[in-house]
């Protein structure tokens, strides 16, 4: 059964596991809004725990939008989840009210600890990481207004230096508009003092790779992202000839670091109106892994948010992936 909240939309969401458990935590909003693309100005993180990622048990709030004048105060967006020594690390996305009110939408990515993966801190030094504009545009025209791209940090430890890096939704400083969208990269010794690096993608096929994910399957490393059927660029349009969808994509390369290379230029998941999104891969109960996902649209094209049950994955010989449907 699909996690699914009879007062609130869940969307975006980033996983944690302790032992045998599952934590969840997702991006919500009150379906009392009405509309559902006005969820992202009502936004809190939820907290759901799970032994076999479909059976949910609906925890507190782990995050709160904060008060007036903070730097997060206009909304809390997606995020993800790091363990270092006994502590919890949450990076997240953060908008703030009067910037927005001034027709910009200022992303910038902030933190907050944790001991138990249910009381949460925020760092008393947030925002801890923002865009360089020696590597990344400083505002581009989006699908919620104009914006400084700069989102959904997916962090990892480096299996082999010890040290992390975060991969970030963002957007070059050249190559056709329509085209820009990288994976910008960044890396800390300790969560809290990052490097901006130069990005992990190349730009050109989209306008944005959204909520990234590194995983690991056998001896390749895959770099998961999303993005919606209108920001296929016309260039990836003009040379793969397929048809723009929405979905979860990915890469593939030899390292946590790549280089990244596209398996396949078709979607592990994707269709016209990308009915799933943010789709993420995870050691499932049984030691294999499996993809988990969100409703976005249900086939008339109406907004649905709720997680949806985990599928089986397999891989090719090539290093593609594939969904057992």
């Amino acid at each position: 059964m699909a996690l699914r909240l009879a007062d609130k939309w869940v969307w975006d969401f980033w996983l944690a596991r302790e032992d045998a458990s599952y934590h969840v935590f997702y991006l919500q909003a009150p379906r009392s809004v009405g509309d559902p693309e006005l969820r992202h100005w009502h936004t809190s993180v939820g907290h759901a725990v799970s032994r076999d990622l479909r059976t949910w048990k609906v925890l507190p709030d782990a995050l709160r939008r904060g008060p007036a004048g903070e730097w997060d105060d206009g909304g809390i967006w997606t995020g993800s989840v790091v363990r270092r020594g006994k502590t919890w690390h949450m990076l997240y996305t953060g908008i703030n009210a009067a910037e927005r009110k001034t027709g910009f939408i200022n992303q910038r990515i902030g933190l907050a600890t944790s001991r138990d993966l249910v009381s949460w801190r925020k760092h008393p030094g947030n925002p801890v990481l923002v865009a360089d504009p020696l590597y990344y545009s400083q505002e581009d025209v989006g699908p919620l207004g104009p914006e400084r791209v700069w989102r959904d940090p997916g962090v990892f430890r480096h299996p082999e230096t010890g040290d992390y890096h975060a991969l970030i939704t963002a957007r070059s400083t050249s190559g056709p508009s329509d085209g820009r969208g990288v994976i910008a990269h960044a890396r800390s010794d300790d969560l809290v003092r990052w490097e901006t690096l130069p990005p992990l993608t190349e730009p050109g096929p989209f306008w944005c790779m959204e909520v990234p994910q590194l995983a690991r399957l056998g001896d390749l490393y895959y770099l998961l992202f999303s993005t919606w059927a209108g920001a296929h660029s016309a260039a990836r349009r003009r040379e793969t000839r397929l048809e723009p969808v929405g979905g979860t994509h990915y890469l593939v390369g030899e390292g946590p670091l790549g280089p990244f290379r596209y398996a396949t230029q078709d979607f592990l998941l994707g269709d016209p109106l990308g009915k799933l999104y943010s789709g993420k891969l995870v050691d499932g109960p049984d030691g294999n892994p499996c993809f988990l996902a969100w409703h976005n649209f249900a086939a008339d094209g109406s907004f649905v948010g709720e997680l949806a049950d985990p599928v089986p994955v397999a891989t090719g010989v090539d290093g593609g992936l594939g969904l057992a449907r």
